[in-house]
């Protein structure tokens, strides 16, 4: 068995494993971790003002989901 530090994260590759099953493990990983994410919102400068502008349409479109979520269904008749 290998271990392979990424960040404070440690997979390990066991021993028969199907190499694909272990990549799979490995993205699942970096997905909950949001690596991905800031690196890409790093790759390139964002100025302020757009960065508040795409915030603010993230969070309109939060509470339009959760009003969606929250109010009555339609009439089905």
């Amino acid at each position: 068995m290998r271990n392979n530090h990424i960040k404070g994260t440690v997979i390990v590759l066991k021993e028969g494993e199907d190499v694909n099953r272990a990549l799979r493990r490995f993205k699942n990983k970096i997905e909950d971790l949001g690596t991905l994410k800031t690196l890409q919102s790093k790759e390139f400068y964002e100025k302020p003002t757009t960065e508040r502008k795409r915030k603010k349409g993230a969070a309109k479109a939060r509470w339009r989901k959760q009003l969606e979520k929250e109010s009555l269904p339609k009439k089905m008749y």
